[in-house]
C-alpha cells in the first residue's frame, strides 16, 4: 500500500470539500473493494476521504410509498432492520446474501451501488425496485445509474447520500452464488407494482440491467411456465472462469423462474 493522506470528515459539504483540493483522491466507504485493491498497490490514492463520521447518511426512513436508505447504512443493519422487513422485505433477505457475516458487518449500501461490481447483490434492487439514487447535487433513476463495468452516472467528487425504494405489491430475490465469495454469478430480482413486472439482473452482464424481454412476458402472463419461451441471448453477457456467457444466460431464466415462484407463493 502507498502512502496517502487520510481525511474524516463530519459532513457531506466538507467531504466534497476536501475531494476537490486533493490531487488523487477517493472516497471510503466500507473498504471492501478499495482496501484490498490499495494493499495490491493497484489503486493509489493521494488522498482518502472517510465516510463514517457522516451521521446524516445513516439509517432507515419509512413512509408511505417509499423506504429511504442512507448510503452509509451496512448490509446487516439493512439485514435486520425491522422496518424494511416489513415493508420492504426482499430488500432485507438481498442484504443477508451478501458475503459473510464480517463483510455484511463492514460493507455499505452507497459504496456496493457505487462501484457497481458486476455481481453485486444491491445493483439488482436498484434497477429491478426502480429506486432512485440520490447524491449531495442530484437524484438519478436507477435505470439510468449503472453504464458499465465499474461505471456509474456518478460524476467525479459525487457521493451517494441515500437511495430511495418505492416498495412494490410484492418482490423476490433468487442468486446462484459463487460458492466461495458469495457473489451472484447470476442474481434476478422481480417485482410486482399492482401488476406491472420489473425484472432486475446481476451478475450476468458487466453491470446491472432490467430484463425487458421477461418483463414483457411477465406483464402479459404472470406465471413461471411463461418464462420457458423467452429467449436470454448471451451475446455480450460476462464469460470467465465461474461461468460461460452461454451459462449466465441459462442462469438468467433459472434464477427468474425460481424468483418468480416465490413471488406468487407471496
Amino acid at each position: 500500500m502507498y502512502q496517502f493522506n487520510y481525511h474524516k470528515p463530519a459532513n457531506v459539504a466538507e467531504a466534497v470539500s476536501l475531494f476537490r483540493a486533493a490531487d488523487d483522491p477517493m472516497y471510503l466507504s466500507g473498504g471492501m473493494t478499495l482496501i484490498p485493491t490499495m494493499k495490491q498497490r493497484l489503486a493509489a490514492p493521494t488522498d482518502l476521504i472517510d465516510l463514517s463520521g457522516i451521521a446524516e447518511m445513516n439509517g432507515v426512513n419509512v413512509s408511505a410509498d417509499k423506504i429511504t436508505v442512507g448510503a452509509f447504512t451496512r448490509h446487516n443493519e439493512v439485514a435486520h432492520s425491522p422496518e424494511i422487513a416489513a415493508t420492504l422485505p426482499v430488500l432485507a433477505q438481498l442484504a443477508n446474501l451478501i458475503g459473510d457475516n464480517q463483510v455484511r458487518n463492514r460493507g455499505t449500501i452507497g459504496g456496493s451501488v457505487a462501484n457497481s461490481d458486476p455481481s453485486a447483490d444491491y445493483p439488482a434492487a436498484i434497477v429491478g425496485l426502480g429506486a432512485t439514487v440520490h447524491t449531495q447535487e442530484r437524484a438519478i433513476s436507477g435505470d439510468e445509474f449503472f453504464q458499465d463495468l465499474f461505471e456509474t452516472a456518478l460524476r467525479p467528487g459525487e457521493i451517494i447520500t441515500h437511495i430511495d425504494f418505492p416498495v412494490p405489491t410484492r418482490a423476490a430475490y433468487r442468486k446462484f452464488p459463487n460458492p466461495a465469495s458469495r457473489y451472484a454469478v447470476v442474481g434476478v430480482l422481480i417485482a410486482d407494482f399492482s401488476g406491472t413486472i420489473r425484472v432486475g439482473v446481476t451478475g450476468a452482464g458487466p453491470c446491472a440491467f432490467r430484463a425487458t424481454a421477461l418483463e414483457e412476458v411477465l406483464n402479459d402472463n404472470l406465471s413461471v411456465a411463461a418464462i420457458n419461451g423467452v429467449e436470454v441471448p448471451d451475446a455480450g453477457l460476462n464469460s470467465d472462469m465461474h461461468a460461460s456467457a452461454e451459462y449466465r444466460a441459462h442462469l438468467v431464466k433459472v434464477m427468474a423462474r425460481r424468483a418468480l415462484a416465490d413471488l406468487l407463493q407471496a
